[in-house]
């Protein structure tokens, strides 16, 4: 006879198109707002993570007597003052570098040209030099003779304003730039308590307490690992730019800001800001020594940095995923170009920060964040059901190789917590029988790994209760109970204890011989509350009770919760077996009436 169809029906509601629609309009319309806002969002959102930074020195600031306005005021300005500065002088070094370039460009020419089999790149790279000016005085052009050359004369006003904006519009959209973010940072600053309740007030006002310290602890955790990490990158830009002095390679303090830079990007940042200053080492030396020392100092400094600074200062890593630190990177680049790349990783970190603290938001963290999206017994699930067996072992490995880790822990936390998930499912009729024996199937496969592992010293409990088969796991009637059994067996076998496991069929009076009275001492009835019942487990504890009537018996009810009314039923019988609901408790609770014994 065929197995039943437990599959659920096909649903009759279909998707809604409408609101599917909605959705990519919106994102749509939001992503057109970010790209044709950016000049007023750029400033913005500059402003927010620079007030991050400096909300820790303007409080400061004021707990040495400064009022709040003008604590915030001398931070602002005393941060810009420090960026003009930088920027002078990236300006300064910039202009002696242009004025250098013909004569770089002439010893880079002549280093590939000593290389074999590079005539084509050699002739690409005279053309481009030639295009941007580089490659010498261009000629002037010829006139036909006899030309009358004729001096053109302003034709209007508007020519001029013409030429006006034209010089001044590179000059004046960074002031006005610069001008808005100095002008939110002192606003986000002084009004930060209010924009603060704002953001609750947003967030969920009917749990203020808990909101409000979600918050808090955000704005504080995000404030401290950006002041840190603006700190590190500061200090890595200057002991780079004094390296890059004492090898001889021009404009050492540009190249330095730029590696200080490039380390707010990750994955990408390093090969950005070592590939000009590398280049520009090969057209200044004429040999290979200093492009040699140039890519070993990043290496090294880049090692230093990602493997003991930054983990010692704000951890090891920022809590995004690598592919989310490349999309984030990849989006804002292209929304708001170099800008956006800058501020693509620290604005993705606020986002997941604030996703774990306030679970309105908890989306981000989901969809950006490096931690698994799935709990241990979700994930244990569904690589039972999708066949992975080695997935499985490789779970069970991990967290057995934690210290302090024990197979009753693994098991109480992640396989009897999964094995509770797939047989929910069955009881609801969503689990094909297939998929159940596939289940099955690699979970037996994890448990015959987990066999061999970990084994016992030699024991100290009585010969009586070591030997094999002193104690006996039995299933109960779920489809699952059989592998809760082997489980607790493999738990109580490490206590030392002679565990085995046997199906529910080993208490069917054909099978009841394989029971010996005289060898067993404990009897553990292994059950999930989903698949069984206070009537099967009653009957179960007669035919034990029968059986073996001097063996002590044990109810596992695992995974049971307090308020589980099957756990209740059965304690209120005031029954002689003792009852559990974890494995951590079997172990400690069969090793004790062993060594009473």
């Amino acid at each position: 006879m065929a197995p039943p169809d437990r599959r659920l029906p096909p649903t009759a509601t279909p998707g809604n198109p409408v609101a599917g629609a909605a959705m990519l309009v919106s994102a749509a319309i939001v992503v057109a707002a970010l790209y044709f806002g950016r000049d007023v969002l750029v400033p913005l959102v500059l402003a927010v993570l620079l007030a991050f930074v400096l909300a820790p020195i303007a409080r400061l600031l004021q707990r040495v007597g400064l009022p709040k306005g003008l604590a915030v005021m001398a931070a602002v300005l005393a941060a810009f003052a420090l960026i003009g500065a930088i920027m002078a002088a990236i300006g300064a070094q910039a202009a002696d570098l242009v004025a250098d370039i013909p004569r770089y460009a002439a010893t880079l020419r002549d280093k590939l040209g000593t290389l074999q089999g590079l005539g084509d790149l050699l002739r690409r790279a005279e053309g481009l030099l030639g295009s941007l000016g580089i490659g010498g005085p261009a000629e002037p052009a010829s006139t036909a003779p006899g030309t009358v050359v004729v001096a053109q004369a302003p034709r209007s006003e508007a020519a001029l304003l013409n030429v006006v904006g034209a010089v001044l519009g590179p000059i004046l959209h960074p002031l006005a730039t610069a001008g808005l973010v100095i002008l939110f940072s002192i606003l986000v600053l002084l009004y930060r308590e209010d924009l603060r309740d704002r953001a609750i007030r947003l967030a969920g006002a009917r749990d203020l307490h808990r909101t409000m310290t979600a918050m808090n602890d955000a704005a504080s955790r995000l404030s401290r690992l950006f002041l840190a990490q603006v700190a590190l990158n500061a200090a890595y830009a200057v002991i780079v730019s004094i390296l890059l002095w004492a090898i001889g390679l021009p404009s050492p303090l540009l190249w330095g800001i730029l590696a200080g830079l490039m380390r707010f990007v990750p994955f990408i940042g390093t090969p950005i800001a070592v590939a000009p200053p590398l280049i520009l080492a090969l057209a200044v030396d004429a040999g290979w020594s200093m492009a040699a020392l140039v890519l070993g100092m990043f290496i090294l400094g880049g090692a230093v940095m990602g493997q003991v600074l930054e983990p010692l200062l704000f951890g090891r890593r920022t809590g995004l995923s690598p592919l989310s630190v490349v999309l984030s990177a990849s989006f804002w680049a292209f929304l708001w170009g170099p800008i956006g790349l800058l501020i693509a990783t620290p604005l993705t970190v606020g986002l997941v920060v604030l996703g774990r603290h306030v679970p309105r938001f908890e989306f981000f963290d989901v969809l950006l964040g490096d931690r698994p999206p799935l709990q241990p017994e979700e994930s244990f699930y569904q690589r039972a059901l999708d066949g992975d067996a080695d997935g499985l072992v490789d779970q069970a490995r991990e967290a057995l190789d934690e210290p302090g880790a024990t197979i009753a822990a693994y098991g109480d936390g992640v396989a009897l917590r999964g094995l509770v998930l797939a047989q929910t499912d069955w009881s609801r009729e969503a689990l094909e029988p297939e998929r159940l024996e596939v289940i099955r199937a690699q979970v037996g496969t994890l448990l015959d790994d987990l066999s061999d592992y970990g084994l016992a010293a030699e024991s100290p409990l009585p010969a009586a209760w070591r030997a094999e088969g002193a104690v006996v796991c039995i299933a109960g009637r779920g489809p699952l109970d059989e592998l809760t059994a082997r489980l607790a067996g493999l738990v109580l076998h490490r206590t030392g204890l002679g565990a085995r496991a046997e199906p529910s069929a080993v208490l069917e009076t054909a099978n009841l011989s394989r029971l010996d009275p005289a060898l067993v001492r404990l009897v553990l009835l292994s059950v999930l509350e989903e698949g069984n019942s206070v009537a099967g487990i009653r009957f179960f504890l007669r035919r034990i009770a029968r059986q073996l009537p001097e063996a002590k018996v044990i109810v596992g009810l695992w995974n049971a919760a307090p308020d589980s009314a099957m756990l209740a039923a059965l304690r209120e019988e005031g029954s002689a077996e003792v009852i559990i609901t974890s494995l951590s408790e079997a172990a400690a609770l069969g090793e004790a009436m062993a060594a009473r014994a």
